[in-house]
């Protein structure tokens, strides 16, 4: 169930990852410039993050394994359209799909495992989710760009067609279905419409602003048309009777500050992915698989760490990851500041790599976990809805604005001089974001009660969470594998289905 998990999430990952390292290849043979290559990433990362809270809120009322399988094949669908796109235009509108495909299938991803997972596994399971999900991160950009060499940026999107077929396969024999049969009335359609419109216009006015200015009538429309789509979103869903987000769900001052923290570090996440592939081919001359290869480390010590700094998250509580994690990220970003044309890959490319890949390691697991911890079981579709669109609005809103703070325009992606001072100026900003993530970790995150606890309350709290668990559950909820023999109680389990 595990793998079924970590390789749903990873045909969504494949495509943030792989699409990067091809964006010179597109743009060359389609006659893009910034502003189509930003779309090319942002159509994407629009339906994904307007559209992810529906998806979550879908899994919790008609089955997340349901859910996430149509994810797969809407999300597969789309990467054939995207592999026969003629012109970048095309190619935004199939990314879009492809967003709508994501939105299904990623908050489905973790939900199944918070709810079949036990609460004493959670961490670790997450953790494992994050390492192995490493692996795609790391195949991705190796064998997109060596796709991207040996045939055309097109072949990259057809590598989803073998996984996602596996994946749908897989999930029929292996993931138990899951629901919230508490979950009554319709579905939230107004506040899905207005979230798309909120983040359509707002990401538009951004994107814009670098073309034509701050000060165009088009750029101000479309932020007025965003500014007044987010009030009215916030109205809805809070005077709905079946909100798809339930904003009840930020009473929880720990889900909310690990969400604030999320939006920060993804902020940094996706301006400095966005900009070093291209600056690394542009820059620096590197081969689509060299470029790809480079990020390599980040992705062999996320494999190797992220499970342990779940672990030890769990063990001493969330705050001191989540503190030294984005100041080690701010670290990695810094060094990346001083690259150069000509500088070497070993003296300086690797260490900032590493750098950043260890603060990552410390991040990744702990605030998933932080954030589904702190929310309600039952919610458990919508809690990572919420932090997988926060986490994709902070890396659209990267996308979008990055060009603007570092005054890239036009064609200067070809430029390498432009393209390195614009380079220089983003890794600082994104270097400043990320730091102030850390303030943010060690202001707001608090450690577990349980953690916290002297050693006879911790024990009568897990003698009680023990007794709790005997009551209600199985090791994994599910359908019992014999009608006789089973350890588990006649009583209902909540969120999961007959």
């Amino acid at each position: 169930m595990l793998i079924v998990t970590v390789l749903g999430s990873s045909v969504a990952l494949l495509e943030a990852t792989v699409v990067n390292v091809a964006l010179p290849a597109i743009g060359r043979d389609l006659d893009a410039d910034v502003n189509g290559l930003q779309w090319t990433l942002n159509g994407y990362l629009l339906t994904l993050a307007a559209l992810i809270l529906l998806g979550g809120s879908l899994g919790d009322r008609y089955g997340r394994r349901l859910v996430f399988e149509i994810g797969v094949v809407w999300f597969t669908a789309a990467s054939v359209l995207c592999a026969l796109a003629p012109s970048v235009e095309v190619l935004v509108a199939a990314r879009v799909l492809q967003g709508v495909g994501g939105a299904l299938l990623t908050p489905g991803s973790l939900a199944i495992i918070e709810a079949t997972f036990k609460q004493e596994d959670r961490a670790r399971a997450i953790g494992a989710w994050s390492a192995f999900g490493s692996i795609a991160a790391a195949v991705g950009p190796l064998l997109g760009g060596y796709l991207i060499d040996a045939v055309s940026w097109r072949a990259i999107f057809f590598i989803n067609i073998p996984l996602g077929a596996f994946v749908v396969w897989a999930s029929r024999r292996h993931v138990p279905e899951t629901r919230d049969t508490s979950i009554e009335g319709h579905l939230d359609i107004s506040g899905s419409a207005l979230a798309v419109l909120a983040l359509g216009g707002l990401t538009f006015a951004l994107i814009q602003a670098s073309e034509v200015g701050i000060g165009a009538a088009s750029v101000i429309v479309a932020a007025l048309v965003g500014l007044a789509g987010l009030v009215a979103f916030v109205a809805v869903e809070k005077k709905g009777a079946e909100p798809m987000l339930p904003l009840s769900i930020f009473s929880s001052r720990q889900f909310t500050a690990a969400n604030l923290l999320t939006f920060v570090v993804y902020a940094a996440l996706g301006g400095v992915f966005f900009l070093l592939v291209v600056f690394l081919q542009i820059a620096l001359g590197y081969s689509p698989i060299e470029s790809g290869a480079a990020s390599l480390p980040v992705t062999v010590l996320l494999f190797l760490l992220s499970a342990r700094a779940g672990a030890l998250a769990q063990r001493i509580g969330p705050r001191l990851p989540l503190t030294v994690g984005p100041l080690l990220i701010a670290a990695g970003i810094l060094i990346y500041s001083q690259i150069n044309p000509g500088d070497s890959y070993v003296g300086s490319v690797l260490p900032g790599v590493i750098v950043f890949g260890l603060g990552l390691a410390l991040v990744v697991a702990p605030v998933t976990a932080t954030v589904l911890a702190a929310a309600d079981s039952r919610h458990s579709g919508v809690a990572s809805g919420v932090n997988n669109a926060v986490a994709r609005t902070a890396s659209l809103a990267a996308v979008a604005v990055l060009p603007l703070i570092a005054g890239l325009s036009g064609a200067d992606y070809e430029d390498p001089a432009a393209l390195t001072d614009a380079f220089h100026t983003a890794m600082y900003a994104m270097a400043i974001l990320a730091g102030f993530g850390a303030v943010v970790g060690f202001a707001t995150i608090r450690n577990d009660v349980l953690e916290e606890a002297g050693e006879p309350e911790r024990e009568a709290s897990r003698q009680a969470l023990e007794e709790e668990v005997s009551r209600r559950h199985c090791s994994v909820v599910g359908t019992p594998l014999h009608s006789s023999g089973s350890s588990c109680r006649d009583e209902p389990v909540a969120g999961v289905s007959e």
